[in-house]
Order: structure tokens, then C-alpha cells, then sequence
């Protein structure tokens, strides 16, 4: 369903090995031209069948699993990958399967999370934006300023930069699960 050429599987295995050591529908994401780098579209992969990647942590794990939902679909209300994902159900999918619950919205999420700052992040730290003046999208953290998310209808999951404009000026927090 979203094959991909094998050696474009083992760039996203070993990209997310490297970096280890309320829904979005409409919001006013930037168009994927503005937002991705050349590094984030080759990443559009989920990992390759059978690839073997142990991290030892849960947030380490969600942040993996994140990562090999890159080109599924986004899909409001989403929490699965046959379905599609919304920002938050790709963070609520991702930490499921890595054993540790999380709230399932955007708001929850902000409720319950340790906050972090910016200097303090670490891999799977769930990170929150102000898009269109409020506190609505939210992705994990990948570590080396980039994360994972489910950016807005008719898009992906996807990996984005951090430091892009658009996403530097929405940053709020990050929150620690």
C-alpha cells in the first residue's frame, strides 16, 4: 500500500537510529513545499518490513514508530494507519505501541505533559504549536530540530524542521509523556 524503493526504507531506519542516541483538519500549515526539506521528502517511508530497531526507552520507541508512519495519510479523528492519523492520534498511536499511555487530544496533551523547554528536549517529547492563534497541532520530537506529524488534510505524516519559519514562530512548548 506504501511501498517504496528499499533504499529509501534504510535512509528512514538509520535516520531514526542516528537521532536515538483536538485534531488538525484545516489549520493553515504551510504549503509541503515551504516546510520540507529534501531530507523530510526522501523520508516519506514507512521502515522496511522486518527492520530491526531496538531503542531501550518508551519515548525513544514512540518516536520510531511515528517515524514509519511517514506518508500515511492524515485523517481527522485518525489513531491507525490502515485509517490515517491527525496530529494527535499519531501521537496516541505512536506511545500506544511503545507500551505508555497518553491522552488521546491536543488539549489533554497539554493538560498532562511535564513541560520542557526548548534546550531540555529529547527524543519523543510531544511538541505543541500555535496555528491560526491558538494551541492546535502537535508532533514528536526527532531530535537534531526535527520532528514527525500529521500536518493537516490532504497531506501526510511527514518530517519537518523545527527551525523552518513557520514552525519556529508557532512553537509554543514541548511536553514530556
Amino acid at each position: 500500500m506504501f511501498s517504496r524503493p528499499a533504499s529509501q526504507l534504510r535512509l528512514v531506519v538509520a535516520a531514526a537510529a542516528a537521532v536515538l542516541t483536538t485534531a488538525c483538519a484545516g489549520l493553515g500549515h504551510p504549503p509541503a513545499s515551504r516546510d520540507e526539506g529534501p531530507a523530510a521528502r526522501t523520508a516519506r517511508v514507512p521502515a522496511a518490513p522486518g527492520a530491526v530497531v531496538r531503542p531501550r526507552a518508551a519515548h525513544e520507541q514512540a518516536a520510531v514508530i511515528a517515524v514509519r508512519q511517514v506518508g500515511v495519510p492524515y485523517r481527522y479523528g485518525g489513531t491507525s494507519r490502515g485509517e490515517g492519523f491527525d496530529c494527535s492520534g499519531l501521537v496516541y498511536y505512536a506511545y500506544q505501541r511503545a507500551g505508555r499511555r497518553v491522552p488521546r487530544t491536543t488539549a489533554t496533551l497539554w493538560e498532562h505533559l511535564e513541560p520542557v523547554s526548548r534546550r531540555d528536549m529529547r527524543v519523543g517529547d510531544v511538541l505543541f504549536f500555535r496555528i491560526e492563534g491558538k494551541m492546535s497541532h502537535v508532533g514528536l520530537y526527532l531530535g537534531d530540530g526535527r520532528f514527525v506529524h500529521a500536518p493537516s488534510s490532504g497531506r501526510e505524516v511527514t518530517v519537518a524542521a523545527l527551525e523552518t519559519p513557520f514552525y519556529r514562530q508557532a512553537f509554543i512548548r514541548a511536553g514530556r509523556p
